[in-house]
């Protein structure tokens, strides 16, 4: 049985249906993130004066995955505008640069999240905070490559990019002295536990999205010589949703590094 409508458009959308398909997935896509950024602003705007941290994430890093992730979407469309043109040698070039800015979004963003897990609060008994890199930890001690900074400042700030302002040392601390420590993981405070959860779906969405693209471009690339039209369409699908994974990005950048 033949399944209409995979290449000529349907005449009652105008449109194919794969692409019926992913506008109608997108907007459900739309209404998650739409969601989670509502929830962002609420707890940004319910935040007391002062308190919403700033200066957490590095700036150049996330501003480097942006312009990587644009690359991607520029390399999407000419490796759709290629196979319009019935060049596949290009199609591959551009769909394989694609696929390479997706490895180096995913693995700036590893960096990230393991900077923030090796990075802590350390509170002591006498009051004092530590707040840095752990180097080692050992049932005597830790040892931490940071600074010291009252307890009302490591609520607020300091950490990856602003710390070249800081003159930060190896700090040996006994874990009798330790009153309290803790990563700057999704648990830490709200601002983290929303950064992970906005960054960390969008990280399964662009592994989601090359996986797909990948798949398309390699194994699946043989359609190519029996149904070129209907892979065209295949590519056209893809790069749509690259497009919007790129789009929340877009948002996500300003959002959580810059405001």
């Amino acid at each position: 049985m033949e399944i209409p409508y995979t290449v000529e458009a349907r005449p009652d959308t105008g449109l194919f249906n794969a692409k019926v398909g992913i506008w109608l997935f997108l907007a459900s896509e739309v209404m998650l993130f739409g969601a989670l950024f509502s929830s962002y602003i609420l707890l940004r705007v319910g935040a007391e004066p002062g308190e919403w941290p700033h200066g957490l994430l590095d700036v150049r890093l996330g501003m480097i995955n942006t312009i990587v992730l644009i690359i991607s979407s520029i390399t999407v469309v000419m490796a759709w505008a290629s196979l319009k043109m019935k060049d596949f040698s290009k199609f591959k070039m551009y769909q394989a640069v694609t696929l390479v800015c997706a490895l180096c979004f995913l693995g700036i963003k590893s960096y990230e999240y393991r900077d923030k897990f090796s990075h802590y609060e350390v509170q002591l008994n006498d009051g004092k905070v530590v707040d840095g890199h752990m180097i080692s930890s050992d049932a005597e001690k830790i040892v931490i490559h940071g600074h010291y900074v009252d307890k009302v400042a490591a609520a607020k700030v300091t950490h990856a990019w602003q710390e070249r302002e800081i003159k930060n040392e190896e700090i040996e601390i006994k874990n009798s002295d330790v009153k309290y420590k803790e990563s700057y993981g999704p648990w830490h405070n709200t601002y983290m536990a929303i950064y992970f959860t906005l960054t960390g779906l969008h990280a399964l969405h662009v592994i989601g999205g090359a996986l797909v693209i990948g798949f398309i471009w390699g194994p699946g690339a043989g359609m190519w010589k029996t149904e070129p039209e209907r892979y065209t369409n295949r590519i056209e699908i893809s790069g749509l949703f690259w497009h919007f994974v790129d789009l929340v990005w877009i948002f996500l950048f300003p959002v959580l590094y810059l405001l």
